[in-house]
């Protein structure tokens, strides 16, 4: 029987024009999708025009600027069309998505849904159940006591994954994917009894607690920042009162 993190997996990852998940818009992203541990990866990218100024500071990131999205990006609302039925149709296929900091891509795309859509993630995975393995959450449960960072570059130093062009969004995907593989691997025996869509539940609770846990660190920091418990996808805010 093939260990779930050495079967099939998807992988998926955005870059943006900032880190508001409610404000900001996709300007890229892609989805990876290797059906077994070591196979090649199939590869869909997608480049946006955001119909919307791309601060410099998010350039500096990803590279991608203004003027280059507007000659060579497509409109968000087929993008965002494509995107959702892509994920729907992994989900349908029973592929775990792996997804770093799922609660900032997936509310990302969600906003944008209802912003070009009318429409919601939810809408598009209505028939399909979502199971999403965020290798940030893993990490920080599995291998709690560690100090340091726990971003995708630490990640990939941590488990020994290569990341060619971080901050490109079929790379940082691809990189993603095999950290969860790594991660299954390093941590097997507490693993290998735990299907995937077991772990997703597990998941939020776990996020929920190390969400709880860097809220209380802010409070003793004198931080007003508010850390949000939802995952793998953040509600919707209500609209504000005219």
């Amino acid at each position: 029987m093939t260990l779930w993190y050495e079967g099939p997996l998807a992988a998926f990852d955005t870059e943006t024009t900032g880190v508001d998940v409610e404000e900001d818009r996709i300007v890229s992203a892609a989805l990876v999708v290797q059906d077994s541990a070591g196979a090649r990866a199939r590869i869909t990218n997608w480049l946006v025009n955001p119909g919307v100024p791309v601060p410099a500071e998010a350039t500096e990131v990803h590279g991608l600027t203004e003027e280059h999205l507007q000659h060579n990006g497509r409109w968000p609302a087929p993008v965002m069309e494509e995107i959702g039925r892509a994920l729907a149709e992994q989900c349908a296929a029973g592929r775990p998505l792996v997804v770093m900091n799922a609660p900032f891509d997936l509310t990302l795309l969600d906003r944008e849904l209802r912003r070009h859509r009318a429409s919601s993630l939810s809408v598009y995975l209505e028939n399909v159940p979502m199971c999403v393995l965020d290798p940030r959450v893993l990490d920080k449960h599995l291998d709690r006591y560690r100090k340091g960072r726990r971003t995708l570059t630490d990640l990939c130093a941590q488990y020994a994954v290569a990341l060619d062009g971080a901050h490109d969004a079929a790379a940082d995907a691809t990189a993603a994917l095999e950290v969860v593989r790594a991660v299954g691997r390093r941590f097997a025996a507490r693993l290998d009894r735990l299907s995937p869509p077991e772990l997703h539940t597990l998941q939020a609770v776990w996020h929920a607690a190390q969400a709880r846990g860097l809220q209380a660190w802010f409070a003793r920091n004198g931080s007003e920042e508010s850390v949000d418990p939802a995952w793998p996808l953040r509600p919707e805010i209500p609209a504000r009162a005219a």
